[in-house]
């Protein structure tokens, strides 16, 4: 009889994200979400490659440290996004003109979207990247305005969700839609059937 806690069906999530719970249901995983709060700053002279990777990772240790020893049996799955517009990190939006700011310099640019996808598990925390580019086509303030209206740029790295309204945006990706949207499907797949934790 196979051991529970060797192969389980059900995983916590260090996030509060419904689209990351969607995104796990997809590839038939049931999730626990258990999100951990850290200090979300960037360090001086971190890259934004570095910066997700770190916070996914810190993400993964904060929710471990939460749980009780059975609980901590179980996998524990982190994920970090942030838009890297020339070099600089666009987080989520503090409010709405921070929100039009970031929008105005993303309209019409080529920028990247960085994923990092941490694995609590076993004793071990394994952290991979997701990078996507992306283009956004001109943007009039207009557009903006009406986007910033709708209230779907809050809570979203870089003020924009491409599996909503600003999807009519994109002109193109290079990379993972999944990754745009918070959780990298692939590569988090890779990750759980390195450890055994899925099968598909």
């Amino acid at each position: 009889m196979r051991n529970h806690f060797e192969h389980p069906t059900t995983l916590y999530l260090a996030s509060r994200s419904p689209r990351r719970v969607e995104l796990l249901k997809q590839i038939g995983l049931a999730c626990i979400t258990h999100p951990a709060d850290i200090d979300e700053s960037q360090a001086n002279g971190e890259t934004p490659q570095a910066y997700v990777l770190r916070l996914a990772r810190e993400k993964a240790q904060a929710c471990l440290s939460m749980l009780s020893a059975a609980q901590a049996k179980h996998a524990i799955l982190a994920a970090d996004t942030t838009v890297e517009l020339d070099g600089k990190v666009l987080g989520k939006p503090e409010n709405d003109n921070d929100a039009r700011t970031m929008l105005a310099g993303l309209a019409g640019s080529v920028h990247q979207v960085h994923t990092a996808v941490a694995l609590a598990y076993m004793n071990k925390i394994e952290v991979v990247l997701s990078t996507t580019t992306v283009e956004m086509m001109a943007v009039s303030q207009a557009q903006i305005a009406h986007y910033i209206a709708s209230g779907e740029h809050r809570d979203k790295a870089g003020s924009y969700g491409i599996q909503g309204m600003a999807g009519a945006w994109i002109k193109r990706i290079d990379g993972s839609y999944t990754g745009v949207m918070g959780l990298p499907i692939y590569e988090t797949a890779e990750l759980l059937r390195k450890h055994h934790i899925i099968q598909i």
